[in-house]
């Protein structure tokens, strides 16, 4: 019994033994198969790349999980240091020298080589663990540690994290057991949503904490400054202490950008996710974060980031100077999401109204689609306003919005002469309707009513084209096309305003219904050649209008069934066109009309009052009329090649000549039979009875029939001229030219009338001058002259002027009107284009034999170098020259009428009066940033611009400042307006502002 009781002590103290019970020192080279120890010099600097060891690979990244570490194979070894001294002047624990980290780990391996010496042989020093917690290592002598199971190589520990920490580093690192990493170059640490990205990080796992700072260049500069994001916010920072388990954290010159604007400088606390306080901060919306254009300094400040700032006292600083304009507190929103809130107000002084607030009001956020704008406007001397606006959108479906504003306007003083109130109104709208939506049917508006005052007392309208707007129109129209069908019905309404004399033509509602053009005898099956009846066509097309034109101040008071015009019209033309002969198309067509009227107005002559008496009944009234045609037309074409000694450049000329004769035929629509118009009887100044025809429907929407019969012939000629030229710039080697696009002529001789049978003659041209411009000219000839009557009044007489040795015929009126831009482009279009051409052509030679010379040199342009300019915000050309230009443009609107105009009573003729409209405008940009701009009209009758606006503008990076001014006319004044450009501080801004009426004196 003794004897085994000796035997199992014995085994358990060699179990002991075997285990590393009991420390004893070691000779590491009498073990078999041998251990190689790192030294001490192998230990990497802060500086130097890590050196590899067999027994010890240090990897540049490593990861550590929160719930285990894992112990390393039986070749290697974690060292583990203990805590190094807090460097005060840091802020932060110093990196240790390679020194200090050898002899430390010298006296562990001695501790333990007892314990190695022991292990079998077999096992070849198969583990050698270490607890990753430095505060516990004086226990770790005392305890006992497991071995791991059989077939595991794992000894799991418990660490205080949550998530996996994953850390690397691209220059250097230094590990100091498991629980502290000094990383250098390009550093990066990662814990959960928490991003940490800097040139050097120190990581402490005993206490869950990192520190990360800059690093400093040759020349004094700091770079790979610490870049923190946390749940998709990123701030960067000079300095970061940051704990990964309290999610606290300490920020010197902190920069985030917190919705349009940045957070920068001052010393910063990060209590939990969603908070930090700030001390001695800047606000800006300036990018430039060194050295800000402006800035709202922060004494302090609470961040709750992507939501909002709350500020204590600030003040502004405006380009390092700050200046005496401060707040007590500042709440400064950050909302991604779509919502509802206040609109502050601008404010300032107006010379007739007084001081004033302006655009203040709510806004509501009513859906995805709509939203909603309340404002208004309040002087001090008693005008006042309000305005609602939205905008609303569905995709794939429609968009549009609506601005509606009322002014109720007073000037001077009430009592005095100059004491005026009026009230005024306007209205937009406008509404589109995507093709998609609905293929049948379609929906457009666009409005713009505005009452005659509304721009002369609206203070937005001063500096606006709508400010010389003589004339307003508004248009609203639905269409809807029945599927599978060719008929169509449409309403609109139309308003038209003309601001000098406040008159409304308004024509509401109007309703047409059309058919389009078909064959109503064509066979669907069609078997052998096309006869002659299925080449009929018609089509048809109904209108109903109900109009009014009245002054603006009249319009509610006039009458709907005696002031307002009404009809309806019905129209169906029929026609075929044949071909005789293979060069002549022939023609024939009828017209039907139908016209329907609710008013009928009968006249008479009263002899005791010598006036005309008008008798208008109210019913339903059918006015149709018909008129029959034919009309043949073919196409003669005529070339001619220039003779050889002109040259070889034009190959030929060619002439389109399309005549046309037609012959139209109707009745008399004036006679009895028809009842359209009747006659009376008055006595004239000699006292000898006259007639007099009128008709039934005066001032009709849609006329009546003419009076007499119709038997005209009518003649016409078109005219087509081009030229074929040789063009190297065309792949086909040549181009066509027109010299006249059209040129037209036509007149008709009516034989069915008893006196002045011939017509007017009409021409029209057309020119092709420039690629995008074109002339377009029309005019009427007069071929009758003119004589006294017996009252002494001109009247057109029976006499053809060519009879009376005048000429065919004398202008009576023509005009043409046209716009175009002049730009940078134009010149170089006109004279640069084959030059241009040439030295590309050149420098592509030259650039293939010389660019492989070129990327030898020290000051060849690469395609990086050339990317990071064109960063720069500059542009170089090939030679590396920075491209200066100066980008204009000026729009020429030009517009000529001529007609007749006083009666020459010596000559018996018409005066010529030519009436002419010239409105230009333009603007330069001399620099990136400056943009001057104009408009302007000029009165030709009194040969005076009769207005202009200039405006000046200047991009101040974070600021915009505008400047406009209305320097002639009777409406001069001026505004000077500078603000912040980011929506969130639009309230920033200083504005200065005149009246037309205040007397501003340029001169």
């Amino acid at each position: 019994m003794r004897y085994s009781q000796l035997y199992i002590i014995t085994i358990v103290l060699l179990c002991a033994l075997s285990v590393g019970a009991f420390s004893r020192s070691v000779n590491p080279g009498s073990i078999a198969g041998g251990v190689d120890v790192m030294q001490p010099e192998s230990i990497p600097s802060p500086q130097a790349q890590p050196t590899e060891i067999e027994p010890l690979p240090i990897s540049v990244a490593d990861s550590l999980s929160p719930d285990t570490t894992e112990t390393l194979d039986s070749d290697e070894i974690i060292f583990q240091k203990p805590a190094t001294p807090f460097d005060a002047t840091a802020n932060r624990r110093s990196a240790p020298a390679p020194e200090q980290i050898a002899s430390a780990d010298s006296a562990i391996l001695n501790a333990d080589s007892a314990g190695i010496a022991a292990d079998s042989l077999a096992s070849q020093i198969t583990r050698h663990t270490y607890t990753p917690d430095s505060t516990r290592q004086s226990q770790l002598s005392r305890r006992r540690i497991t071995p791991p199971e059989k077939g595991s190589n794992i000894v799991r520990t418990k660490v205080d994290l949550d998530n996996a920490v994953d850390f690397s580093a691209q220059d250097s690192m230094v590990l100091i057991g498991r629980n502290t990493a000094f990383m250098y170059g390009d550093s990066k640490v990662s814990y959960g949503n928490i991003k940490l990205d800097a040139e050097q990080i120190e990581m402490n796992l005993d206490n869950n904490t990192v520190y990360a700072m800059g690093g400093v260049d040759s020349v004094g500069d700091l770079f790979g400054t610490p870049v923190f994001e946390d749940n998709g916010t990123s701030y960067e920072a000079k300095t970061m202490h940051y704990n990964f388990k309290t999610e606290y954290g300490y920020i010197t010159d902190v920069i985030t950008q917190q919705g349009e604007g940045y957070l920068t400088g001052g010393q910063t606390k990060k209590i939990d996710e969603n908070t930090f306080y700030v001390q001695n901060g800047r606000y800006t919306t300036c990018d430039n974060h060194d050295d800000p254009h402006f800035y709202l300094q922060l004494t302090k400040a609470k961040v709750r980031p992507g939501k909002d700032v709350v500020s204590g006292p600030a003040y502004m600083v405006l380009a390092g100077l700050p200046l005496p304009l401060a707040v007590p507190f500042g709440y400064f929103p950050f909302s991604e999401k779509y919502s509802s809130g206040i609109i502050f107000p601008t404010f300032g002084d107006d010379y007739n109204r007084g001081y004033y607030l302006s655009n203040g009001g709510y806004y509501l956020a009513l859906s995805d689609n709509i939203d909603l704008a309340l404002t208004g406007e309040i002087y001090t001397l008693g005008s006042w306003g309000l305005r609602a606006e939205s905008r609303y959108v569905k995709r794939y479906k429609y968009s549009g919005g609506f601005n509606i504003s009322y002014l109720k306007t007073i000037t001077g003083d009430k009592g005095m002469p100059d004491y005026t109130k009026s009230t005024n109104f306007q209205v937009l709208w406008n509404h589109s309707q995507d093709s998609k939506a609905n293929p049948n049917m379609s929906l457009s508006a666009s409005v713009n009513f505005t009452t005659s005052g509304y721009t002369r007392n609206d203070l937005n309208s001063y500096y606006s084209n709508a400010f010389t707007e003589n004339t307003k129109s508004s248009t609203i129209n639905m269409t809807y096309r029945f599927p599978n069908s060719k008929w169509s019905v449409s309403t609109t309404a139309n308003i038209s305003q003309r601001s000098q004399d406040s008159t409304l033509a308004v024509s509401f509602p109007n309703f047409t219904i059309t058919m389009s053009q078909l064959y109503p005898f064509k066979r669907k099956r069609a078997v052998g050649e096309e006869k002659w009846y299925e080449k009929i066509k018609l089509s048809y097309s109904g209108q109903f209008n109900n109009s009014l034109t009245a002054k603006q101040d009249e319009f509610f008071k006039k009458s709907l069934i005696k002031d307002w015009r009404n009809g309806m019209r019905h129209s169906i033309p029929i026609s075929a066109t044949f071909n005789l002969f293979k060069y002549l198309n022939l023609t024939p067509s009828i017209n039907l009309t139908d016209r329907m009227y609710s008013t009928k107005v009968r006249r008479q002559w009263d002899p005791n009052a010598s006036a005309e008496v008008l008798d208008t009944t109210y019913n339903f009234y059918n006015v149709w009329d018909f008129s029959a045609a034919v009309s043949l037309d073919t196409k003669i074409y005529g070339f001619f090649q220039p003779l050889p000694f002109l040259g070889d450049k034009v190959k030929m000329i060619r002439h389109v000549l399309t005549p046309t004769i037609s012959f139209t035929g109707s009745p008399d629509f004036a006679s009895i039979f028809f009842g359209y118009y009747g006659s009376y009887q008055y006595p004239d100044a000699k006292g000898e009875m006259q007639t007099r025809t009128y008709s039934y429907f005066p001032n009709s929407l849609f006329g009546v029939p003419g009076q007499g019969k119709t038997g005209a012939i009518s003649i016409s000629l078109a005219n087509n001229l081009e030229m074929k030229v040789k063009s190297d710039k065309d792949s086909i080697g040549e181009k066509k030219i027109s010299l006249i696009e059209n040129l037209s002529l036509s007149q008709s001789y009516n034989f069915a009338a008893d006196s002045m049978r011939w017509s007017n003659l009409n021409t029209s041209i057309m020119l092709r001058l420039v690629k995008n411009f074109n002339l377009n000219l029309s005019a009427t000839w007069d071929v009758y002259t003119y004589a006294l009557n017996s009252a002494g009044n001109p009247v057109r007489v029976n006499k053809l002027r060519i009879s009376q040795g005048k000429g065919w015929g004398k202008l009576s009126s023509t005009g043409t009107s046209f716009s175009y831009t002049f730009n940078n482009d134009t010149f170089k279009k006109l004279f640069g284009k084959d030059k241009d051409k040439k030295d590309k052509k050149d420098n592509g030679k030259a650039q293939s034999m010389d660019q492989e010379f070129a990327e030898t040199t020290s000051d060849y342009e690469s395609p990086t170098r050339k990317s990071s300019k064109k960063n720069s915000g500059m542009e170089f050309d090939d030679d590396g020259y920075m491209k200066w230009s100066v980008p204009w443009n000026l729009t020429f609107n030009y517009s000529v009428n001529y007609g007749y105009g006083e009666f020459d009573y010596k000559k018996l003729e018409y005066k010529g009066k030519i009436t002419q409209n010239l409105s230009f405008s333009g603007n330069i940009r001399p620099t990136a940033n400056w943009n001057f701009g104009f408009s302007a009209s000029y009165n030709f009758d009194t040969r005076k611009l009769a207005y202009m606006n200039c405006n000046i503008s200047r991009d101040m990076h974070c600021f915009t400042m505008r400047a406009s001014f209305v320097p002639v006319g009777p409406y001069k004044s001026y505004n000077f307006h500078i603000s912040v450009k980011s929506s969130l501080l639009q309230d920033l801004k200083y504005d200065k502002r005149s009246s037309y009426s205040n007397g501003v004196q340029w001169y």
